[in-house]
């Protein structure tokens, strides 16, 4: 494994040339380690909440479901090679609905819908780093999950390119996916089991 300086900024560059055991995140260039594994509760939460993505998008649509690790880099207009890329994240789900931001790589710049489960040890980062983060990069639609809470906070993207209060919903209820226009509800009842 190699020593960084965690003072220093780095760019996507350094990202693909570092070898850490555990995975991290870029966020205006300073080092954001992950969870070295979610917890199961995370993962269940996870797993329920892809199952209906996975159920609703044919594999012949163009937008397309992602779950962590999956790289997201959110460059800033114009700046968009390796070594000035300096926000790389790995969202616990997202869905992409412009192909031409897909590549080997993952996906440049923001996908249409970002889903954050909070873990104790990133909720912070979440609600905070990664909160403005995609909003500056234009995320339409950010999802923030409190699996013991049995909660989901939807944000969405205005006019004015900020985030609306948050609508929360509870265990019993259904989430309606605006990016598909309703035609999609994410039932909770079927997530926090």
């Amino acid at each position: 494994m190699i020593t960084v300086d965690i003072d220093k900024a780095y760019s996507y560059a350094d990202y693909l040339r570092w070898t850490f055991e555990e995975r991290v995140e870029l966020i205006r260039g300073k080092i954001f380690p992950m969870t070295p594994a979610p917890a199961r509760k995370h993962q269940e939460v996870s797993s329920y909440i892809s199952r209906q993505f996975h159920m609703y998008l044919a594999p012949t649509d163009p937008c397309k479901f992602y779950a962590a690790p999956f790289d997201v880099r959110l460059p800033k207009p114009g700046l968009e090679k390796d070594d000035e890329i300096i926000n790389v994240v790995q969202p616990d789900l997202c869905v992409v609905c412009d192909p031409a931001k897909l590549d080997d790589r993952g996906c440049l710049g923001a996908p249409d819908l970002i889903i954050e489960i909070l873990s104790p040890s990133t909720s912070k980062k979440d609600l905070n780093e990664k909160y403005d983060l995609y909003q500056e990069s234009g995320v339409k639609e950010y999802w923030i999950v409190f699996p013991g809470e049995h909660v989901v906070q939807v944000h969405f993207l205005d006019a004015q390119g900020q985030f609306s209060p948050a609508i929360s919903y509870s265990e019993t209820q259904k989430v309606p996916v605006a990016i598909f226009k309703g035609e999609l509800t994410i039932d909770l009842s079927e997530v926090f089991i």
